[in-house]
């Protein structure tokens, strides 16, 4: 049998797929997407769309806040992805969640502080380059009545992740519960006592920073407005955007070179909270 293709042409052909297919394994192993959500309730918002919202985000590592749920009560089938829960003794409050295409190292849950680690609100995950911290961390609560406790979480937090620093990188993620600066909340003057925006609640953010850790979200975009990942279910807040920025990635300040982008997506429903996104490269 004689063959009469242009040998050249398709080694042209076959170079550019090679080529190709060489350029995607690169990006796909030297750049990585990271999604943080608090769900408000994770059996609600599969109601809701979370299983096509999580396909289309399609992040390295997802990680929720405020799941709500015990063990046993919720089966997400999410090929690809390994899946770690922290549930909180309270039955239908807090929790957390992460998934992750790559299998952590370890895993480890709460803080190590008896008092704080009841209500299911951190999961590390050590991966190869950096630790993973997630964190629902605990709100004040109308008429502050659990600001005295959420100072103690500050303290022993940042200690926490200044300890974890002192091997790897830190990368922080989760609804943090504090508006940090007015540009973050749509009404500051009004909300000036409430819970998220009081000044010791921003003062124990502003020591974060001043620990070195980066916002992510400012580094990118420190003077935008109208960037905002949670708005309340009352008076049409959403479709107003009404909000509060209050959903966070910090990072250790060893990873700038590492951050590729920052961004909020308000268009994906579900939850009185959007996802929100870090994208690095390694």
């Amino acid at each position: 049998m004689k063959f009469t293709g242009n040998f050249e042409k398709m080694g042209k052909i076959m170079y550019r797929r090679i080529f190709v297919h060489y350029i995607n394994f690169y990006r796909l192993e030297n750049n990585m997407k990271l999604v943080s959500w608090n769900v408000n309730g994770i059996r609600a918002c599969i109601t809701k769309g979370f299983e096509e919202s999580f396909a289309k985000l399609d992040a390295d590592i997802f990680c929720l806040q405020e799941t709500k749920c015990q063990e046993n009560q919720v089966k997400l089938e999410l090929p690809g992805y390994y899946q770690y829960w922290n549930y909180a003794n309270r039955k239908g409050y807090s929790g957390t969640a992460v998934f992750t295409k790559k299998e952590p190292l370890s895993v480890t849950y709460g803080l190590g502080i008896e008092e704080h680690d009841k209500e299911g609100r951190v999961i590390t995950a050590e991966m190869d380059d950096f630790y993973l911290v997630t964190v629902y961390t605990p709100n004040s609560q109308s008429e502050l009545r659990r600001l005295e406790y959420r100072m103690e979480w500050e303290r022993d937090f940042l200690a926490y992740l200044l300890k974890l620093q002192e091997k790897k990188p830190v990368i922080c993620c989760g609804d943090m519960n504090v508006a940090h600066q007015e540009i973050d909340l749509k009404n500051p003057k009004t909300n000036r006592m409430n819970a998220g925006f009081t000044d010791e609640e921003r003062a124990c953010f502003t020591r974060t920073l001043e620990a070195g850790f980066i916002d992510t979200f400012r580094y990118f975009y420190p003077e935008l407005e109208g960037a905002y990942s949670w708005w309340s279910y009352r008076f049409k807040a959403r479709e107003k955007n009404a909000g509060w920025r209050i959903d966070y990635f910090i990072t250790s300040p060893s990873l700038k070179e590492n951050l590729e982008d920052a961004k909020i997506h308000s268009e994906i429903m579900g939850s009185d909270h959007c996802p929100v996104e870090l994208d690095l490269k390694f």
